[in-house]
């Protein structure tokens, strides 16, 4: 069963182990209208952000498993575009830089007040809906939301996680060349060869034509159009 949400807009990730704090954080988000999903440690965030469309996500720095610095990094290597508010215990200002340079948004000093954490909230969802949801493919649209590509006849072809995570990582630096290598790292972390780009690639061609991926021979591949 597919686990990814046509619901992305409205829908909040929160990665949190504290689970008092974890509890408060879900019934204060819900009240916000927010649809939350809640992940205990770094892995299971990871997972969630990777499988399910979010407008935003709100990240506890110091994560069992995988720290919240190294999640957000893999997520903004992967191109999600949710919006990231940092938690931490760590207020210094090295603290706030290291959150910032990893890929956050907003970054939020514990103990915090609960208005100011709602007000950060609203700001970054109000970034999120300004933020482009279609990327132009030529004719066609990549649509960020529903995770699939509007065709120019009409027709909606909708795609697997990897698919749709490999075309959106071309199609966020349109005029870039991107080799396998870079590709397998932020698309296919842990894949035992780079052979699995290639197979994604013919996967995309033939769902949506062989023009929408461009071979650039002994480099690697380029976003093409529809």
């Amino acid at each position: 069963m597919d686990e990814r949400s046509t619901d992305g807009p409205r829908r909040l990730l929160l990665v949190e182990d504290d689970g008092a704090l974890a509890g408060m954080l879900v019934e204060l988000f819900t009240a916000e209208g927010f649809t939350v999903d809640h992940a205990p440690d770094g892995y299971r965030g990871l997972h969630f952000a990777l499988t399910r469309a979010y407008r935003l996500i709100v990240v506890d720095r110091g994560l069992p498993g995988l720290d919240g610095l190294d999640l957000v990094v893999r997520l903004r290597q992967r191109a999600v575009s949710a919006r990231v508010l940092m938690l931490t215990a760590l207020g210094g200002c090295a603290d706030l830089v290291d959150g910032l340079d990893a890929g956050a948004d907003d970054y939020l000093a514990k103990p915090f007040e609960v208005a100011e954490l709602l007000a950060r909230t609203r700001a970054l969802s109000r970034r999120a809906i300004d933020q482009a949801e279609v990327i132009p493919l030529g004719a066609a649209r990549l649509d960020m939301a529903q995770r699939g590509v509007q065709l120019p006849s009409g027709d909606f072809v909708s795609l697997s996680g990897r698919e749709f995570a490999l075309i959106r990582s071309l199609a966020r630096r349109p005029r870039a060349v991107h080799s396998r290598t870079q590709l397998r790292s932020r698309v296919f972390e842990g894949a035992d060869s780079e052979s699995i780009v290639d197979t994604y690639v013919h996967y995309l061609r033939r769902k949506l034509g062989p023009g929408v991926v461009r071979t650039v021979h002994g480099l690697g591949y380029q976003i093409g159009a529809l």
